[in-house]
Order: structure tokens, then C-alpha cells, then sequence
């Protein structure tokens, strides 16, 4: 194991398999300025909305990441959405906004009764859905959503001066993992809309050279 001044991590070995590549202590991969998890070449998943319901939506203490220049999208498609949120919702947003801070100090989704995402919605099969992305889907609104939400299983965060990708691991994705393996389509893959949003069209076909190169090493 070895320090690494060019990337300031510690590291096992560094290989240099494209111009912007480097491996890092064999669990993650630095394109550019973002570090990524092997779990996201390698782990297979694909959404089960018939199985799930759209539990991610609803499920946990807190709302969606949300990006500072998000918070006026959301706030412009109030309008556009209004008569879809649920009573409950809207009387949260008009307490305390779209956004509030969470107790990590970072900036979420408000949410209702400590659960759900005040942009759900619910159709007639009782699966949940994001009112914004259906506005959006229909063409009166050019913001999708957060992209904290279009990456999911992805998460985004810091590794030091670097951007961290990650794969998260929920009970409630249980049937979009086994559709994944079954499809064998892995989560970069899926994501692959989201990532080119966040990170751009280079740096996703980067990624894909990436993965393909090291599934022929038989790296993953």
C-alpha cells in the first residue's frame, strides 16, 4: 500500500488502464474528479414499481437531497402541480416551504408526518409516484426532479476533495435487485439518464470504457 500524491488517497495499487482512470484500493474508480464505488459497475438493479410500490418515496426520516438551484424549480412547479398534492402536503409546504434542513444540516424535501415526500401522489393500483416527474412526463414543466431522486439507488456525496458515488442498499429495493440480476443490467447502466444529467455525456462514456475494460481484466 502506497500514498498516492496525484489522488490523495491511500491505495493498494493505481492503474492506469484509460487517460482519466485510476483505480483506487480496488473498491473504487476515479474518473475525473469522482470517485465511484465498484458496487455501481458491478451490483445489478432495475425498478419494480409493480413490486415496490414506490417505497423509496415514502419510506425513511427524512426527504431527497435537494441541489440550492433546485429549490426555484420546485417552487415554479407548484403551480403546475398543486391540485395533485395531497391536502396534507400542501399545508406543509405552505408552513415551511418545499425544503426544509435536516438534522445533518442538509437541504431535503419537506416531508408529511415525518415520512412522506410531499410531492407524492398515489394512483388507483396504490403505487406512489412523484408529482413533479408526472408534470413533467405530460409537458407542463421542463424540471424532472431532484436528481438525488432520478439517481437512486445512487447517492452522491464527499470523499475529501472529491465527489463520491455510491450504491445504497435498501430492503425495500429487494425486487429491483433480483429484476436487475435477472436482466442482468447493472446500476450504472439503469442510471444511465440520471448520471449523464449530474456528470455529463464525457464523463458517462468515460465511465462505460471504465467498466468495460475491467470486465475484460475480469476486475468485475
Amino acid at each position: 500500500m502506497f500514498f498516492d500524491d496525484k489522488t490523495g488517497f491511500s491505495q493498494m495499487e493505481v492503474l492506469s488502464l484509460r487517460p482519466h482512470f485510476i483505480m483506487c484500493d480496488r473498491e473504487m474508480v476515479q474518473i475525473d474528479d469522482v470517485v465511484v464505488s465498484l458496487d455501481v459497475l458491478r451490483e445489478k438493479f432495475l425498478c419494480s414499481l409493480d413490486a415496490c410500490k414506490g417505497a423509496c418515496c415514502i419510506e425513511g426520516d427524512a426527504g431527497a437531497p435537494v441541489e440550492p438551484e433546485e429549490v426555484g424549480k420546485l417552487e415554479e412547479a407548484l403551480p403546475v402541480i398543486w391540485d395533485e398534492l395531497a391536502p396534507e402536503a400542501r399545508a406543509v409546504i405552505e408552513k415551511q416551504g418545499v425544503v426544509y434542513t435536516d438534522e445533518e444540516g442538509d437541504l431535503v424535501t419537506s416531508i408529511v408526518n415525518g415520512k412522506d415526500c410531499v410531492f407524492t401522489c398515489y394512483d388507483e393500483k396504490g403505487c406512489c409516484y412523484c408529482a413533479i416527474e408526472k408534470a413533467y412526463r405530460e409537458g407542463k414543466t421542463d424540471f424532472y426532479k431532484p436528481v438525488s431522486c432520478h439517481l437512486y439507488p445512487i447517492r452522491v456525496g464527499s470523499y475529501g476533495p472529491y465527489k463520491a458515488v455510491n450504491y445504497h442498499r435498501w430492503d425495500v429495493c429487494k425486487a429491483a435487485v433480483l429484476l436487475g440480476q435477472r436482466e442482468s443490467l447493472p446500476v450504472y447502466k439503469f442510471l444511465k439518464a440520471p448520471l449523464i444529467r449530474k456528470f455529463g455525456d464525457d464523463w458517462y462514456a468515460e465511465l462505460e470504457l471504465v467498466a468495460d475494460e475491467m470486465r475484460q481484466q475480469k476486475m468485475l
